[in-house]
This record gives C-alpha cells, sequence and structure tokens, in this order.
C-alpha cells in the first residue's frame, strides 16, 4: 500500500510539472498591476539597472531577489533541477522554444499586460513562439566581435579573424570567445558557409563534426572563454579581440576614456540576430508578481531605460521616443534592414543541440 501511495504521489508531482492538473501553475487570475508575493527574479549578467528593480520594488511594496546566469543553457538546467524556485526567467528566442517543447513555461495572460500593445508588432508572433503564448520580448541584439583598433589597426571585418590561421594566428593569445556552444558554433558554421537553420534542417552532424575540428585548431589562439566580461577584458587590455554580444561592448566602451578605440563588427559573413524573451517557469511560486514586472519593463519610460543602461535594441517601440538619440542612430546597435538580412536566429536544435554542446566542450580540451 505505501509503495503505491509512493507512486500516485510521483505521478502527481510530474503532473503538476506538466501543467495538467487543476494545481499546475497558470497566470489566468491574475489581473493587470496584481502581485502575489516577492519575486524571484533569474536575469543574464549585467543585464538592467539596479535603479529599474529599485523602483518596481517601492512602486508595487514587494521585495525582488536578484540572481544571474551566463548562458542559456545554465538557467535551462538550473530549471530543469528545480533546487531554486524562480518567478521570472529570460530565455534567448530557440531556449523559448526548447523550454515550450518540455512543458517548462506558463501561459502568458496578456489581458493582465496593460503595456503589451506597446511593443513593436514585428516583435510579436514570432517563429520561436508564433502565437507569443509563453514570452514577452525583453531585448534584442546582434552577436559579432569587438577590436581595440589602436592595437590591431586595419583588418576585415571577417570571422578570419578567429579562424583563419593566416590572419588568426598574428592575434594567438590576444583573442576571446563567449563561454556559450551555440553563438561559438554558429560563428564558426558561417566562417565555413553554413548556417545553423540549415544544418539543423538537414540534421547535418558533418557539419557539426568539420565545426569542432576547426574550434579545436582555434582554441590554441584562445586566451579565454567568457560571456560575462568580455566587454571589460577587451578594454582593459587582458585580450585586443573579441567575441561578444553587442550590448555588452557598447557598456563597456561607454566607462573608458577612449572609446573612439573601440569598434564592434558584424562580419560579413553573417551572425546571430537574438531576441532574449520574459517567461515564467512552471515551477513559479508568484507568477502574478511575474506578469507585474513584464508589464513594468513594457512601460514605455522603463522599457527606454533598460536599452539606455545596457545599450541592446529595445522591442518596444512606445520607447523609442525616450531612448537616446546616440543609440537609435548607431547602426551597431539598430542595424538596417540590410545588414539584419545577413544574420539568423539560432533555431531550437533539438538533438542536434547535443552535439553542438559536446563539440564545443571537446574543442576546449
Amino acid at each position: 500500500m505505501k509503495r503505491w501511495l509512493v507512486m500516485l504521489m510521483a505521478l502527481a508531482l510530474v503532473a503538476a510539472a506538466c501543467g495538467t492538473d487543476e494545481g499546475a501553475v497558470t497566470t489566468d487570475d491574475c489581473e493587470a498591476g496584481q502581485t502575489d508575493g516577492n519575486l524571484s527574479f533569474y536575469n543574464w549578467a549585467e543585464y538592467i539597472d539596479s535603479d529599474l528593480i529599485d523602483d518596481f520594488e517601492a512602486e508595487y511594496g514587494i521585495e525582488v531577489e536578484y540572481t544571474e546566469y551566463d548562458s542559456n543553457e545554465e538557467m535551462l538546467a538550473q530549471v530543469e533541477a528545480g533546487a531554486a524556485v524562480y518567478d521570472l526567467v529570460v530565455p534567448s528566442d530557440y531556449m523559448v522554444d526548447t523550454m515550450t517543447a518540455e512543458n517548462l513555461l506558463v501561459k502568458l495572460n496578456k489581458d493582465a499586460l496593460a503595456n503589451y500593445a506597446n511593443l513593436d508588432p514585428s516583435f510579436v508572433n514570432l517563429p520561436f513562439d508564433p502565437d507569443s503564448d509563453f514570452s514577452v520580448p525583453y531585448q534584442w541584439g546582434t552577436t559579432g566581435f569587438a577590436v581595440n583598433t589602436a592595437v590591431v589597426g586595419d583588418f576585415e571585418p571577417s570571422w578570419d579573424i578567429f579562424f583563419d590561421p593566416a590572419v588568426a594566428d598574428q592575434y594567438a593569445g590576444r583573442l576571446s570567445m563567449l563561454d556559450d556552444a551555440p553563438e561559438v558554433v554558429v560563428a564558426a558554421l558561417h566562417y565555413l558557409g553554413y548556417t545553423m537553420e540549415g544544418v539543423v534542417a538537414d540534421n547535418n552532424t558533418d557539419a557539426i563534426a568539420e565545426v569542432e575540428a576547426l574550434l579545436t585548431e582555434t582554441n590554441a589562439r584562445i586566451a579565454k572563454y567568457d560571456s560575462v566580461n568580455y566587454g571589460d577584458d577587451l578594454v582593459n587590455g587582458e585580450v585586443d579581440i573579441a567575441h561578444g554580444w553587442s550590448g555588452g561592448f557598447f557598456f563597456s566602451f561607454a566607462e573608458v576614456d577612449n572609446p573612439d578605440d573601440y569598434v564592434y563588427i558584424i562580419p560579413k559573413e553573417g551572425g546571430v540576430r537574438w531576441v532574449d524573451n520574459m517567461s515564467i517557469p512552471i515551477t513559479a511560486e508568484h507568477p502574478c508578481s511575474a506578469l507585474a514586472m513584464i508589464d513594468w519593463l513594457l512601460d514605455a519610460e522603463n522599457g527606454a531605460t533598460l536599452t539606455n543602461w545596457n545599450y541592446y535594441g529595445s522591442p518596444n517601440l512606445a520607447a523609442e521616443e525616450f531612448i537616446l538619440e546616440e543609440i537609435l542612430e548607431d547602426p551597431a546597435i539598430y542595424p538596417t534592414e540590410e545588414a539584419l538580412k545577413n544574420l539568423e536566429f539560432i533555431p531550437q536544435m533539438g538533438d542536434l543541440g547535443l552535439e553542438v554542446q559536446d563539440a564545443f566542450s571537446r574543442s576546449k580540451g
């Protein structure tokens, strides 16, 4: 009898995790501006002005426990493990797709989002969440590399600077790359003439093997893999060329006396365009508070404050009148439509995702 009770309890927990029982987390009863307890917010490192969090706490009378992660995969592992409970997370495009497929996200009650109409229509119903049921765009940007031109001098806007021995060997030990498997693999794929979308569609494991060989050779030139300090490492002189996310570089450039010495590049072979999103995990304890924070960040002025602080593009159309002109007019932050044609969203990789992770791990030795 005890054995049957244990089995029934286990089945109940599985059903709850899949969102199928009556006690599953839901936002259906949340109203605009409603909170249901303190908020546990799990976000990328250096991605929000702490003053915004302070202001949110003051307005809603709740506390925000704010913790950071360095990669989508780190966040996913924490949510899956359930060792800590988070009410709000910020997965990138392909990770929204992955988490939705694994029943890890709560369907959002958009009626409780008074500021939802502030979104640019081009950021609604995106391919990774066709009905915008499980995510609301947070920020967007590109992945490329930045250079200390005072040291490097003239160079081609090409992935050659990392992967072509004839070019890259002269910078050995002065290069850094993101510690992020999908991002590094996409860079290598574009250098080799592939796209991740095409490789995933064809389940092209041969291309991933080709990338692994390239990255293994490249590893000897790489000073470090880092997804947090890449911009600071560049301006502090630890490296001269760094692979990273657009806003992270501009955040670091803004802190130095010689910002004109540094330039961010979208390589001519193309690369990644991404959208980070706000989502609620099925393990959330305070989903209404999470919706309140989402709506808070969709406010036009708050959305502008976010972009003016972290230098990433805002999906919030209403925020544009409050965004600094120097940011709005910078084609490295807001690329032209022509430049965007050469960039791709990282697709949901399915079983190939494990191959990508393993190839990257092995290439680093």
